[in-house]
């Protein structure tokens, strides 16, 4: 088993864990003021927390929250407080981002890794080492950073439970993977509030690992051109509750469509992670060691 796989298994016990975590660390880490208006960011993977996060916040009546990669970010918008997701704490994006805030707005970070420069660049720091990786590719650091933050604001009408999620996850992490997905050539990732930044998160992982043709879209954007590429042999994934028609529309085009309604959608993105892992050993590739790839990007 690829020390990439080893990890994707563990993300049931993780996430029980960021409920506690959520527990002793929330309030220190300034992560249940309700009313402030907040912004998350990061990189890559982290990044795409970062959305999710701002969605369900809102969702959850915390606040307003809006989410940026750290190198958009707009410094100069006000806001009460940053959340900065960063698994190395060592990504030069976000490191910058949080020297120029210093003194003007209240950061908090989000780490795997409580022996780098970001524990002193944000003003509070919840570090979640138990889901840090040795893998390159991020799999369970960006959904513990995430059951984190969701456990912090309580229950959400219409959302599980981060423990629903974990349960939901045990199965994730070891039902057999449909052959259609296998086998198809390409893949289209969709979610809608929350899940499209899981759905950015799938597409990406797939990339990453497999070198696979994905896209991700908002759901309702699907048939506003990527409908498209659809067909035969290639997957339509929708990470959450299903729009009405659009299983008509994917099955009108020759796609296959997944749509896993009763699933938590942070658990169904397990399923994406193993999909990845598989489709890069079935190329030959080193899932822990993607092409072109660094744990961290640190620039000069």
């Amino acid at each position: 088993m690829s020390r990439t796989a080893a990890e994707i298994a563990t993300q049931p016990s993780c996430w029980r864990r960021a409920v506690e975590a959520a527990d002793s660390l929330g309030a220190a880490a300034g992560l249940t003021a309700g009313g402030e208006r907040s912004a998350a960011t990061g990189c890559g993977p982290s990044w795409f927390m970062a959305p999710a996060y701002a969605a369900l916040r809102e969702a959850a009546g915390q606040g307003e929250t809006d989410a940026y990669p750290s190198s958009e970010f707009p410094v100069g918008r006000p806001y009460d407080r940053i959340v900065a997701i960063t698994r190395s704490g060592t990504t030069t994006e976000v490191l910058e981002l949080l020297a120029r805030v210093r003194g003007t707005t209240a950061t908090t970070a989000i780490t795997g890794d409580p022996k780098t420069p970001v524990m002193e660049a944000a003003d509070a720091v919840a570090v979640l080492d138990f889901a840090d990786e040795e893998s390159v590719v991020q799999t369970r650091f960006a959904t513990t950073a995430l059951a984190f933050l969701r456990a912090g604001l309580g229950e959400t009408e219409g959302v599980k439970t981060v423990a629903e999620a974990a349960a939901d996850a045990e199965l994730a992490v070891t039902e057999p993977l449909p052959d259609e997905v296998l086998s198809a050539e390409q893949w289209t990732f969709l979610g809608r509030g929350w899940t499209y930044g899981l759905a950015l998160e799938a597409g990406l992982k797939m990339r990453e690992a497999a070198g696979a043709w994905t896209e991700a879209y908002p759901a309702m954007e699907y048939r506003h051109g990527p409908i498209s590429i659809t067909g035969p042999g290639r997957v339509a994934w929708m990470l959450g509750a299903l729009p009405e028609g659009l299983a008509g529309d994917v099955a009108r085009v020759g796609g296959h469509l997944v749509a896993r309604q009763e699933t938590d959608p942070m658990a169904d993105l397990i399923r994406v992670q193993r999909l990845a892992v598989a489709l890069a050993e079935s190329k030959g590739y080193d899932p822990d060691r993607p092409r072109n790839l660094t744990r961290s990007v640190i620039l000069a």
